[in-house]
């Protein structure tokens, strides 16, 4: 598939990488905010360990958009408020270990969906993009097996 071109879906290489860098930003915006909240250090240090592997991913999804003479965009500010609003509303009463990573489950299984519907709608995008998706749905397919024993 040639990078500019459209696939039967009408998606295209460079918004297959756009996307995944948006649900990369997404998490690491949720880690940044919910980190402040945990009180585990064993939770907070698996929420660093979780935000350095999404940035590995980031980076690699941004050196291919580079490809594209793409610069990543940044989360709509509108987006990152409702997300912020989010955890601070779901934080207010219950701040135990349980809830939290209930949170982020419930947003990494979103993740996970998105990378999967990307995966099978695309299944002739370049071998490295290819790689890419895995790695991210495997990653965050781990991360809920690991958030599980905090519930």
């Amino acid at each position: 598939m040639d990078n500019n071109q459209i696939n039967q879906d009408g998606q295209s290489e460079q918004y297959i990488l756009n996307t995944i860098n948006k649900g990369l930003k997404m998490g690491m915006d949720s880690i940044s905010t919910i980190s402040e909240k945990v009180g585990d250090n064993n939770f907070k240090d698996d929420l660093i360990y979780q935000y350095n592997q999404y940035n590995d991913i980031l980076n690699r999804v941004n050196t291919e958009l580079q490809n594209f003479d793409d610069i990543p965009s940044e989360l709509p500010p509108m987006q990152k408020a409702m997300g912020y609003m989010e955890i601070q509303m779901g934080t207010m009463n219950d701040k135990s270990n349980s809830h939290i990573a209930e949170m982020l489950i419930k947003g990494t299984n979103m993740g996970i969906i998105e990378g999967v519907k990307l995966k099978n709608q695309n299944p002739n995008a370049n071998q490295t993009i290819q790689t890419i998706l895995d790695d991210f749905i495997s990653f965050q397919e781990n991360t809920v097996e690991k958030l599980k024993k905090y519930l």
